[in-house]
């Protein structure tokens, strides 16, 4: 559902032909930037495109917590029936 109204609200974007000239220019200049600072951008792309993989990996590897037993529950008293 989410994705469908995400790509009914991208067809709208794109059929102004000045949307898509500033999706263009901002494309650009991310790429500029990019191989100006080359080293440090490419460093920080492969962080920013790692960190949901490392947090996936890492809440499905998590160990389980187990609840601790209840200490009072040997002193409870049984009902009996008479």
């Amino acid at each position: 559902m989410v994705i469908g109204a995400c790509a009914f609200v991208l067809v709208f974007i794109l059929i102004a032909p000045s949307s898509r000239a500033f999706i263009a220019a901002s494309l650009g200049s991310v790429g500029v930037w990019l191989y100006s600072w080359a080293p440090l951008s490419f460093v920080l792309l492969t962080i920013l495109l790692a960190a949901p993989i490392i947090s996936v990996y890492l809440v499905k590897t998590w160990p389980v917590q187990h609840e601790p037993e209840n200490p009072m529950a040997k002193y409870r008293r049984e009902d009996v029936d008479d």
